[in-house]
């Protein structure tokens, strides 16, 4: 009888699995598809005007030429609040009026921005292109490369 039961359990797991699998490939092919669909809104030449004015600067480049420059830091108020760099400007880039407080920048003169990695400061950099700055540059690897690369962050 045990025997039994283990078996119809082992059976009921295995297809478990299976469902689940199948049904994640299928959500994977779906934001694949999304993904496609959304990026094939702008084209590849526009995509490569927008990445053409960002200028993506390691530590030491970007705490040299920042300096007596606006300063951006996008990350959440939290994140934030745990260390930024001297002289930087929380715009949590997920608000809702992100565009409007970015706007209140001159968009004609260079702006350097920030995340923790990277990744969201990068889509920022591209949101703030397509809004109409000129000249953005951009921490590579965020604040954790800031920090590695033995700067100082103020709290």
């Amino acid at each position: 009888m045990r025997t039994l039961i283990k078996t119809v359990l082992i059976i009921l797991s295995a297809s478990f699995i299976s469902l689940s699998c199948k049904n994640g490939q299928a959500n994977k092919n779906k934001t694949i598809t999304n993904s496609s669909t959304v990026s094939s809104k702008v084209s590849n030449s526009d995509t490569q005007a927008i990445k053409d004015k960002i200028t993506v600067l390691s530590p030491s480049e970007f705490k040299e030429k920042s300096q007596n420059n606006p300063i951006v830091d996008v990350r959440t108020p939290m994140e934030f609040s745990q260390g930024y760099i001297k002289g930087a400007k929380n715009i949590n880039f997920f608000d809702s009026d992100f565009a409007k407080q970015i706007n209140s920048f001159d968009k004609s003169k260079p702006i350097y921005v920030y995340c923790k990695t990277g990744h969201r400061s990068e889509i920022a950099s591209e949101k703030m292109v397509q809004l109409g700055f000129k000249e953005v540059y951009d921490l590579k690897g965020g604040i954790i490369n800031w920090v590695r690369s033995n700067n100082k962050i103020e709290k």
